[in-house]
């Protein structure tokens, strides 16, 4: 059975392989738990779409990383929180999604949410440390300014 990997699966491959598995560890395992559909030509040329987009945001190589780093350690980054108690205190939380946006909005490289560490959780106004894998070896700390608006 000819499959189109949708997650990381260990062992077999990652997200947008095309792979070649036994029709019932496709059919009883990957296609219920939503971790692969069926490959038909359309699906294959849509997977291509999705991974040349994938390779414009990649971080290229080590190089590449430790630029992007430097670029992000001089970086300004404020996030504005709608909701605030008088406290201070946040009624949500910031996530990484959040902080990839004030990073591109205040001009910074393009990231991946999943790249960017958040220890515990950020819940309250003022400046908190963030933490951006960029490379396996290269990680960028990063100061984000959480203010209410």
């Amino acid at each position: 059975m000819k499959l189109i990997l949708t997650a990381d699966v260990p062992n077999l491959g990652a997200p947008g392989d095309i792979v070649e598995v036994k029709d019932g560890y496709g059919r009883n395992l990957l296609l219920p738990r939503k971790l692969a559909i069926v490959a038909t030509r359309g699906a294959e040329k849509q997977v291509a779409a999705i991974q040349r987009a994938q390779r414009a945001r990649q971080i290229r190589d080590l190089g590449h990383a430790k630029e992007v780093a430097g670029e992000l350690g001089s970086l300004s980054v404020k996030i504005k929180s709608k909701a605030a108690g008088d406290s201070g205190r946040l009624f949500g939380s910031v996530t990484a999604a959040d902080v990839v946006d004030a990073v591109r909005a205040a001009g910074g490289p393009p990231l991946d949410k999943r790249a960017v560490e958040i220890s515990g959780q950020i819940k309250s106004v003022g400046t908190h440390p963030v933490t951006v894998r960029l490379h396996p070896e290269v990680t960028a700390e990063l100061s984000v300014e959480v203010v209410a608006s």
